[in-house]
């Protein structure tokens, strides 16, 4: 895996190919957001290397606000089709049976504001809370395989129908799932089950998986827990419970993370006001917008418009 990135990153730098092109690029690059390059290649002869993710802690004690956390993921095998008439994919990435065999790098970054969020105020109890909250104090880097969960998560970057906004919530919410999977790797743990003994059945850990859907498509229109129980079918507490031990957060944290993300999309991507983006994401004022958005980002809202 390092060997084939690192030939891909400096030919990048080179400005030349090393012997493919690039069939899919989408990148993402907002302070103090998650930052992303997803870049699909096309070899014109066989690579043979094991698909592997690599975490890079990057720690420096002396400039604290340049920590941050990076994930690379090389996989290969997988197909791009160039047909247009193939289920009106228009040239997307598919998992078709198409002639061209790609390899796909995925890197995303995450600094050191915006994880503050999920580890301000909280208790560390482990090596996972410390990296998060880059209180560990050495930098690192560890391999490891791409196991289901994971890859699950990165043939879904490449193969959803998303388009425009949707496509912002929907990556960011599957990036945000790809490193809480990641954090597994830093410590060997014999899996016991689930806490929640409920979700050792298949239907309901698809109900709360249904739940978080229903989430990221209610943005902009906010739904309370009792109407998200109802649209799953399921009692509020196991929603609640099944849901901060399957996403490692709560129902309400996650909403809200999710709309500043989006808001840090709408206001520095699409350069909406300020009064567009309070009014897209559902509030009654800009003031309640623009106290919610400084509190999840540091930032006033006014400070990402370009």
């Amino acid at each position: 895996m390092q060997q084939i990135y690192d030939t891909l990153k400096m030919a990048h730098r080179a400005g030349i190919e090393p012997s493919m092109h690039v069939l899919y690029h989408k990148e993402q690059q907002i302070p103090g957001s998650i930052n992303y390059n997803i870049n699909r290649y096309f070899a014109h002869h066989e690579w043979v290397s094991d698909e592997s993710g690599m975490f890079l802690y990057h720690y420096d004690e002396k400039s604290p606000k340049d920590n941050y956390i990076e994930l690379r993921f090389c996989v290969t095998g997988n197909k791009y089709c160039y047909d247009k008439s193939c289920s009106g994919c228009e040239d997307l990435p598919t998992d078709c049976n198409g002639k061209q065999t790609t390899i796909d790098v995925f890197n995303f970054y995450f600094s050191s504001t915006f994880l503050s969020q999920f580890t301000n105020n909280t208790k560390l109890k482990n090596k996972k809370d410390e990296v998060l909250a880059f209180k560990f104090p050495q930098a690192f880097t560890k391999l490891f395989p791409i196991c289901g969960k994971k890859r699950n998560v990165l043939d879904a970057l490449l193969n959803h129908s998303y388009s425009g906004a949707l496509e912002n919530i929907y990556i960011n919410a599957k990036v945000q799932e790809l490193l809480l999977f990641s954090m597994d790797c830093l410590v060997e743990e014999k899996q016991e089950g689930f806490a929640c003994k409920f979700l050792n059945d298949d239907r309901s850990r698809e109900g709360i998986y249904k739940a978080r859907e229903i989430l990221l498509q209610s943005i902009g229109n906010p739904i309370t827990i009792k109407e998200l129980s109802r649209k799953v079918a399921m009692n509020e507490c196991y929603v609640k419970q099944g849901f901060r031990e399957l996403f490692g957060t709560t129902i309400f944290d996650f909403f809200q993370q999710q709309r500043m993300e989006h808001g840090k999309y709408l206001l520095y991507e699409k350069g909406l006001s300020v009064t567009d983006v309070s009014e897209a994401l559902g509030y009654s004022s800009i003031s309640h917008f623009s106290a919610a958005f400084k509190k999840h980002t540091g930032l006033k809202p006014c400070e990402l418009l370009r």
